[in-house]
């Protein structure tokens, strides 16, 4: 019934009180097929710090002068990858700093292990996880080649990018006037190369940076014009800036929870077949609120690290969860960091798919 919402509708949703809304978040609850509301478990593996983009927000990037460890070992990430098959993870998560490779520091360690780049040395981690550990590999390193989008696919179940916003006078900003990679045609390319490559891929929108209304609903029908031309967007991350003491961006005020949950419901509304999903741990007193309003997938929840991008938000506990959605009629199901519906042949490569439908099994 919201399939053909226009941008004019769009907009007038985002711009609409909360309590005007609930004749919508009745309709959402007849487009969601099952009271279910899914997450990973997962292992977060920063690889480096290091980053060519500096983004007023961020609390994960390091100095490179700084930093005494500027890549870690393998030996150190398998280490951590046996934790987590310990701990019957199945997603190992690779999120690291934006062409880190680009300094000289970097590019000599590689170099000293015998690799070329940070794709050389993520292809290699991936394969052996793959392969040795059975756990499935999710990468999300910021913008890169198609070519090296289609050489990580091989040993990736899925990867990532966040959009965060179309609005490209934040590029002047505080918030990205130190971070070209943060370019939204050049971030609209990339998930449309993974698009082409047939890539199960989760991207999302970073709320309360300086956007306006228009902006949130300019990026998610970017977003579905894509999805609507290649059907491999997963997952849409509804993320809500986070003011913290030690960023140049402390003293702007976060979203309000009315503003997120309205985007929340506007991307259920513009995805009824693509999950959406709220951190968690960033959310942790109204959950409940986000999944009536449309989100259906906490993401990924690590037992064993914690979240290097928010470290001062603890993950939720999974019992904890369980309990609390059980509390309001939902049930917490696992699933792969690849969604049930892209475990096939068409997006994802042969030993992939065979360790994702042997995976798959466990968790059924």
């Amino acid at each position: 019934m919201y399939e053909n919402i226009t941008k004019t509708e769009a907009k007038q949703i985002l711009s609409s009180d909360i309590t005007d809304m609930l004749d919508i978040i009745k309709d959402i609850k007849k487009i969601k097929t099952t009271r279910e509301i899914t997450y990973s478990r997962n292992v977060f593996i920063p690889l480096t710090r290091a980053c060519k983009n500096n983004c007023g927000y961020c609390t994960f990037r390091k100095d490179i002068n700084k930093m005494e460890n500027y890549v870690l070992t393998k030996e150190n990430v398998l280490k951590t990858v046996q934790q987590a098959k310990n701990t019957n993870c199945t997603e190992v998560l690779f999120a690291f700093g934006e062409a880190a490779d680009e300094y000289d520091e970097i590019k000599s360690q590689l170099e000293n292990w015998g690799y070329d780049s940070m794709v050389d040395y993520v292809y290699n981690l991936s394969d052996t996880i793959l392969n040795e550990y059975e756990l499935l590999p999710h990468t999300n390193m910021g913008l890169i080649s198609k070519k090296n989008l289609q050489l990580l696919s091989t040993v990736n179940a899925s990867m990532g990018l966040m959009l965060e916003t179309t609005n490209k006078k934040l590029l002047k900003t505080i918030v990205h006037k130190d971070s070209p990679g943060k370019n939204p045609t050049k971030r609209l390319n990339f998930i449309k190369n993974a698009g082409k490559e047939n890539i199960p891929f989760t991207t999302g929108l970073l709320i309360g940076i300086g956007e306006k209304l228009s902006d949130r609903a300019d990026s998610l029908f970017e977003i579905r014009k894509l999805h609507n031309q290649y059907s491999h967007i997963q997952e849409i991350i509804i993320q809500n800036f986070k003011p913290k003491s030690n960023i140049p961006m402390k003293d702007y005020p976060e979203p309000s929870t009315k503003e997120l949950l309205k985007t929340t419901i506007l991307a259920k509304l513009m995805f009824p077949d693509v999950s959406i999903q709220i951190p968690p741990n960033l959310n942790k007193n109204i959950k409940p609120f986000f999944i009536f309003s449309g989100a259906d997938d906490i993401g990924g929840i690590s037992q064993v690290t914690k979240d290097y991008i928010n470290p001062g938000n603890t993950w939720p506990q999974i019992k904890e969860l369980e309990s609390e959605l059980n509390m309001i009629g939902y049930k917490l199901k696992e699933r792969l960091p690849v969604y049930d519906k892209f475990i096939n042949k068409k997006f994802l490569k042969e030993e992939v798919y065979k360790k994702a439908v042997k995976l798959q099994s466990t968790i059924n």
